[in-house]
């Protein structure tokens, strides 16, 4: 394991950027998942920046989701008492709690570093969420009057669009439930407390010979502990062969949700910890590599990484005995295209319970907030972890791998959340352990803020070796299946023996340590071209299905020696 220094060191003036920059950087030839990677020295990059951006935004995020029109929706529950954020005199709720005249959501502008209040009707606590193909948030379920609730927020900002609760309901009760987006377009909505069974929106027609209500799978009963559940938000991606990854407690299977069919079942996590709601470990799809030089014909590898947990028993111990054992400190790779997939397991540099982990352009992951005690739950961990840690997804030794990056000081536990930005910072916010608002208890009070970590890339000395997007494709920025695409971008110190990518990347909505529908694809690449002294074109192929892709809208960034540009939003379709 290695660490980074602290304190970043200071920028160099361009002369030495100009003459100099090369001994910044090693090559590494090593093959990782079938391809090279080149990255900075470790040396030479520091831990990244914290920069608080608002003491308080009046509500704590339990929830996020960013839209293409580059503003965040965040939001918490509606029962949590008055927040710190007003409504509009017209727009107060009135509910079986009584008359409500406060947010409990708000539209973050990722630009102008400002806010406004938005109106829930209903209950959105622990509930799910995901954006369809038209960049509209579509989010699903709650609690009380909320919990077979579906509400939509568009992407479009008129600074009077709000949210939309429509008469159409769920099916089933769905809290603690999860999401995932789907080649032709609809969302799947799997689990939740005491609801062992998946259901589609937007439903099909009654007049559809396939139309159905309600599916139901055993999966999700037989791994509920008794009291402790351990299999809510199940993890859920969509692998590039159309079948879904569904991981529960310790166990997951490949499911084949049009067939209502388990394919096969994965090993078993090694190790005795539980990984989902309240044990609250995190997951995350690997970047997905296409490879055009096949002509699109073989779907790419695809590995599922799983990080942090609690041992069994850990949430009664917290919750009844007030004792907090110690989180898991392990994370499993599998790669779950290969014929006899097997877990490989790695060690954190240290325990984590309720961490988020957030995909970078580069391929790396960042695990970030958390606890080292205890488990999900009101008043149920102890000991934040202040420090997100790197994880190096290309890097050959597992020795090197993890890194530890500079700390907040904020605590961020149960109810916290974080996203990516088109910019390439995260977006960090929530953290509420207790049942309602309450800014004076010790030592974990509500948290309101909001705070933005700039990870290495972002520092003053790569600025050279940033992209900055001219055009993508059309003039409308639509990326077709199956066809190439150019993007043009200018680059003021190209380092040809470091490499350029472009990448895809969906916005994730998150909630409780869970990205969903989080997903990276890097394009393959065709040519490259320069066309003056700083402008570039370079080609790729575009992804092959909507299975690999599902449709909707993608962040793009050009990658150029481990530095990503700003993204420009395009749609997949």
């Amino acid at each position: 394991m290695a660490s980074f220094i602290k304190n970043p060191f200071r920028p160099p003036s361009f002369f030495f950027y100009l003459i100099g920059l090369s001994c910044l950087f090693e090559v590494s030839t090593s093959v990782f998942n079938g391809s090279a990677k080149t990255t900075p020295s470790l040396d030479t990059i520091s831990g990244g920046h914290w920069f608080l951006l608002h003491s308080s935004v009046g509500v704590s995020a339990m929830h996020m989701q960013l839209l293409k029109s580059n503003k965040v929706v965040i939001f918490d529950r509606t029962d949590v008492g008055p927040s710190n954020l007003s409504l509009p005199h017209d727009k107060c709720i009135r509910s079986p709690r009584g008359t409500d005249c406060t947010a409990h959501s708000l539209l973050y502008d990722i630009v102008s570093n400002t806010f406004r209040p938005l109106t829930v009707h209903t209950d959105t606590w622990c509930s799910s969420g995901s954006v369809n193909p038209d960049g509209v948030l579509v989010q699903t379920g709650g609690y009380g009057e909320g919990i077979r609730k579906v509400r939509t927020f568009p992407p479009s900002d008129d600074n009077r669009s709000d949210w939309t609760e429509l008469s159409t309901k769920l099916w089933e009760r769905r809290w603690y439930a999860t999401n995932q987006v789907l080649p032709d377009g609809r969302t799947i909505i799997v689990g939740g407390r005491l609801a062992f069974s998946y259901e589609f929106f937007p439903k099909k027609s009654a007049n559809d010979g396939s139309f159905s209500k309600l599916y139901y799978l055993s999966f999700l009963k037989e791994t509920r502990d008794p009291y402790e559940e351990n299999n809510l938000y199940p993890f859920l991606h969509l692998l590039p062969d159309g079948n879904l990854f569904i991981f529960a407690n310790k166990r997951s299977i490949l499911f084949d949700y049009n067939r209502n069919s388990v394919v096969r079942e994965f090993p078993i996590i090694p190790g005795d910890f539980k990984r989902n709601y309240p044990s609250t470990g995190s997951s995350v799809l690997l970047p997905l590599r296409l490879d055009w030089r096949r002509n699109g014909t073989v779907l790419p590898e695809a590995q599922v990484m799983i990080c942090g947990g609690s041992p069994p028993g850990a949430f009664n111990m917290s919750n009844r005995a007030r004792i907090f054992v110690s989180a898991s400190n392990t994370c499993g790779r599998i790669r779950v295209t290969d014929p006899k997939p097997k877990w490989v397991m790695e060690e954190m540099p240290m325990p984590r319970v309720m961490s988020e982990m957030v995909l970078l352009p580069t391929g790396d992951v960042i695990i970030i907030n958390g606890a080292t005690k205890g488990t999900a739950g009101w008043e149920d961990a102890v000991n934040p972890v202040f420090n997100p840690v790197l994880y190096l997804t290309y890097e050959p030794d597992p020795e090197r791998r993890f890194m530890v990056l500079n700390p907040s000081r904020i605590p961020r536990m149960y109810h916290s959340t974080a996203v990516l930005l088109p910019d390439g910072r995260i977006l960090v916010g929530g953290s509420n352990p207790h049942k309602l608002y309450n800014f004076t208890a010790y030592p974990y009070p509500t948290e309101l803020s909001l705070e933005a970590f700039h990870p290495y890339y972002l520092d003053p000395q790569f600025v050279p070796l940033r992209p900055s997007i001219i055009s993508v494709g059309s003039r409308q920025r639509i990326v077709f299946y199956g066809q190439r695409f150019s993007v043009v971008f200018v680059l003021a110190l190209h380092r040809p023996n470091l490499g350029i990518s472009v990448v895809l990347m969906t916005p994730s909505f998150s909630t409780h340590s869970l990205g969903m529908n989080q997903r990276m694809l890097v394009m393959e690449v065709v040519s490259l071209a320069q066309l003056s002294t700083f402008a570039y074109k370079i080609t790729v192929g575009g992804p092959p299905t909507g299975t690999v892709a599902p449709p909707g809208y993608y962040m793009l960034f050009v990658v150029h020696a481990g530095v990503p540009s700003p993204a420009v939003w395009v749609k997949v379709q």
